[in-house]
């Protein structure tokens, strides 16, 4: 068996794994889905979970079995044992270590794709200050994709250029949380912290929404910091424009540079399975990184916790790494889904959900603009998600096959030409593609 440094998340993700193989991926999830690894210290690992009910729920339940794995994956020879804490107690120990956020994310294993190519670049030019025309940078993308990654790699490379910055980094709960106390006691701290960052890094800006109190202090704290000339970088899942936000706070984050990350291609997350099996150990052939990547489609998170299951699980039997034992390890975790094989059914139904026309209107020969839309929409997908000939594909949807190279070829113009029909296209065919 190789040794290893392990980390405190390397740890909690083997706990997770076999914890998973044992109890199964509903317990798990349930319980373990908010959890976080926060430090190793005097022979605990330190685990955080948002709410002091899961804390007793996992202190109550889970500390005597996570004790016994810790115990069986360490290789250390440390007596670890689990110390299960709040967000609240965690922020106070991660930022007296490093300012709140993980040194462990770094621009250098933060792999780069046609997905995330222009966020890393823009992420990296504010890093070394050289982006102020960028400022606020603003990060959108779906959960999992890597944008707190970029985060911590910004505050890690401007503290080790500029060792005396002042890098905040925060949660927007954390925000909020920390609004509410300094309300409730009257501190004047809170505007103190985050007025005099130099870089003020905010993960989840959408938690902003409904907010109104918060939302006007950060407008406030926005403004000292942009008239200084600071830097702010801010992540959501959507663009400002489409997160119901008050108008001038919208504004405020237009003024710099908004850049989204989508799911990352097949070749980008074979590149990342390979990359975080060898961080911690594990040398993979091309066979099994092909079926991983090819099966977990939408999250980093995702692919990561794979290679740690897949590690646990050849740590705890000692057996040899080849398809069979991946797939039996990763079973709770890949399930075969139509969507990964679409009938043209499955894709004219969710075609006709997402623009909210009736299947048998596209079907039929209404050539309104809105249903003619969706109709080359459903064309074009058929033939880029399936195997089906364009003759087929006519048969199907009852047209000529002349009508649908016609459609498929307008879409792709439409997507070259159209970046919101662009982000359409990949909103549906996600869709189709979780189900």
């Amino acid at each position: 068996m190789q040794s290893m440094i392990q980390t405190p998340d390397s740890l909690l993700d083997a706990v997770v794994g076999v914890l998973t193989d044992k109890d199964g991926e509903v317990v798990v999830s349930t319980w373990f889905r908010n959890a976080r690894a926060v430090t190793v210290k005097n022979d605990k690992l330190y685990i955080s979970v948002p709410t002091e009910m899961e804390r007793g729920v996992l202190k109550e339940k889970f500390t005597g079995i996570v004790s016994e794995i810790l115990k069986d994956i360490d290789v250390s020879g440390r007596s670890l044992r689990p110390e299960f804490i709040t967000e609240e107690e965690a922020l106070g120990i991660s930022q007296n270590a490093s300012g709140g956020y993980s040194s462990k994310y770094t621009f250098e294993n933060y792999i780069v794709g046609p997905s995330n190519r222009y966020a890393h670049a823009a992420a990296t030019a504010v890093a070394q200050g050289e982006g102020s025309e960028y400022n606020p940078l603003f990060i959108y993308g779906p959960p999992g994709l890597g944008k707190t990654h970029l985060l911590f790699a910004i505050a890690g490379a401007v503290k080790k250029r500029l060792p005396s910055a002042n890098v905040v980094y925060a949660k927007s709960e954390e925000l909020l949380n920390e609004l509410v106390s300094a309300i409730k006691t009257g501190r004047s701290d809170f505007r103190e912290k985050y007025r005099t960052a130099d870089f003020l890094l905010v993960d989840d800006v959408q938690f902003f929404v409904g907010k109104g109190s918060l939302q006007e202090e950060f407008f406030n704290i926005f403004n000292t910091l942009h008239e200084k000339g600071n830097f702010i970088v801010l992540t959501a899942d959507k663009p400002p424009r489409d997160l119901a936000l008050v108008e001038r706070l919208v504004s405020r984050f237009e003024m710099g540079l908004a850049v989204g990350i989508d799911t990352p291609e097949l070749e980008t997350r074979m590149a990342m399975v390979d990359d975080k099996s060898r961080a911690i150990g594990l040398v993979l052939s091309p066979e099994i990184i092909d079926y991983i990547a090819s099966n977990i489609t939408n999250n980093v998170r995702e692919l990561e916790g794979a290679v740690h299951k897949i590690k646990a699980r050849s740590s705890l039997i000692d057996c040899t790494i080849d398809l069979p034992m991946v797939q039996e390890a990763l079973r709770d975790l890949i399930k075969e889904r139509p969507g990964l094989h679409p009938t043209p059914q499955l894709i004219l139904s969710e075609t006709a959900i997402y623009y909210s026309i009736p299947e048998e209107k596209i079907l039929s020969k209404d050539n309104s603009q809105h249903v003619s839309n969706a109709r080359q929409v459903a064309c074009y997908l058929m033939k880029e998600m399936t195997e089906m000939s364009f003759p087929a594909i006519a048969s199907f949807m009852n047209r000529n096959h002349s009508s649908i190279i016609y459609s498929t070829n307008t879409v792709r113009k439409k997507i070259e030409d159209d970046s919101y029909f662009e982000s359409e296209i990949k909103e549906i065919r996600q869709t189709i593609e979780n189900k």
